[in-house]
């Protein structure tokens, strides 16, 4: 079980939710500043009101450039592709603002196939409790924070944060 404490004042301005479907942690935080977008509508369904939510595509967004103060990745990037990681970054920023930030959370996985790989969180979500899990099962679902930081700096971003703990990371790259 691993404890994640969010807090809506480290998430400035605008803010575009990669994956905001599902539980809908970024948009539960922060309401009305937050685009969420989900490639599954059954997702954005599910999602708590507050957010605005969008069929998309994180890869093809269909915004201008510079459209957002933020972008996060709250425990989306398992569920893409390996290969899409670098597609997302490049898209994560070019609509973020110069000198915007991009939040990454997700989990280290080593494998997930044929065992799937479950990350079991309790979420202190600006002083809402959400219990979930997120978990995948697919070949190919290796990731941890050197790959991702990687991915990012080959897209453009600056480094400027990186927590890691139990098996998680906390990422955040400026434009």
């Amino acid at each position: 079980m691993r404890k994640i404490i969010l807090d809506k004042d480290e998430l400035s301005g605008t803010i575009l939710d990669l994956g905001g479907g599902g539980e809908g942690v970024i948009g539960r935080i922060c309401g009305g500043r937050v685009t969420a977008i989900d490639n599954r509508q059954e997702e954005l369904d599910e999602a708590t009101a507050g957010a605005r939510k969008l069929l998309m595509d994180a890869r093809k967004l269909q915004f201008p450039d510079e459209a957002f103060d933020c972008v996060t990745s709250f425990y989306t990037l398992m569920y893409i592709q390996r290969e899409d990681h670098g597609a997302v970054a490049r898209e994560a920023y070019r609509v973020l603002k110069s000198g915007g930030i991009f939040h990454v959370w997700d989990g280290e996985i080593f494998s997930a196939y044929p065992e799937p790989y479950l990350a079991e969180l309790d979420i202190d979500a600006a002083g809402e409790a959400i219990h979930t899990t997120y978990g995948i099962i697919k070949e190919n679902a290796a990731q941890d924070a050197d790959w991702v930081t990687e991915v990012c700096v080959r897209a453009g971003f600056t480094p400027v944060q990186r927590v890691e703990e139990a098996g998680h990371f906390r990422l955040a790259f400026q434009k």
